[in-house]
């Protein structure tokens, strides 16, 4: 069971999962609703995982990634694969109870990171998941909403940028063991220093957004947004240094959590 959890990628799943969470509350949807969304994007992101290690579990050995339980030996792919699927499945009931159109929207997301794992990563179009699944989880919450509103297009642009900043922080880390295996993403091609200054570009870009783009003045809790910023935004510039690589993505995740956490205490209107 420990394996399980810690093949899902832990920390991405309850970032990604908060994040929707606390939308969907600023958005006002009623408690139930707001669990179905807790429910389906829980379900997507771990499904996520699953099919991450599930399909990298040979590339993965190949390299002794000695931090995935595959290669540790604590689960087998097949059971990955099962644990996948079993929770796509269970994603896209969950997301079309919502609705049509809300549930498509999740399930950009979904579809996204199973297309990223598939082979997409071995692009140059490594991107599109992200920035696509991550401007329409946003979407997707607030059509949950009554009265199925849409969302303003700051947040949808906010959340493709941060999307694209998670992307190339990601991948920072384990840009030489993707190489040896034949992953040639974006990040890949573009190298670590430029791959990093991109990503704290983004990051600053949909930080200003969020706070700057609601209506009115923005709020104290919009200028502390900005002060958090800066450090992650620094984090993030410095991902193409073997010292800070690992430290990238956790920023950019905690960021985006911090960002939505403010957006809603600062009551801006999210539909």
């Amino acid at each position: 069971m420990r394996a399980l959890v810690d093949a899902t990628h832990p920390g991405p799943v309850v970032a990604v999962t908060v994040v929707a969470t606390l939308l969907a509350v600023a958005a006002g949807l009623p408690s139930g609703r707001t669990a179905l969304v807790f429910a389906a994007v829980l379900a997507g992101q771990a499904s996520i995982g699953w099919s991450n290690d599930w399909l990298d579990a040979d590339r993965d050995r190949a390299v002794a990634r000695g931090d995935k339980p595959v290669v540790q030996g604590a689960v087998r792919p097949g059971q990955l694969r099962s644990a996948a699927v079993i929770a796509v499945a269970l994603a896209v009931v969950l997301s079309l109870l919502l609705g049509a159109v809300p549930g498509a929207l999740l399930l950009v997301l979904v579809a996204g990171g199973w297309a990223y794992n598939a082979g997409l990563k071995r692009t140059w179009g490594s991107w599109i998941g992200y920035v696509v699944g991550f401007g329409a989880l946003p979407a997707g919450v607030v059509a949950a909403a009554p009265g199925a509103p849409a969302a303003p297009w700051w947040l949808v642009v906010a959340g493709g940028a941060l999307g694209a900043a998670a992307h190339l922080a990601n991948v920072a880390p384990d840009l030489e063991d993707d190489l040896a295996t034949g992953i040639r993403g974006l990040p890949h091609r573009l190298g670590p220093r430029v791959s990093a200054a991109a990503g704290a570009l983004l990051l600053g870009a949909a930080s200003i957004v969020l706070v700057a783009a609601p209506a009115g003045r923005p709020t104290p809790a919009g200028w502390l947004a900005l002060a958090l910023a800066l450090p992650a935004v620094v984090v993030a510039a410095l991902a193409g240094t073997d010292r800070f690589r690992r430290l990238a993505f956790p920023a950019v995740m905690l960021l985006t959590v911090l960002d939505v956490v403010l957006l809603l205490l600062g009551g801006a209107s999210v539909a």
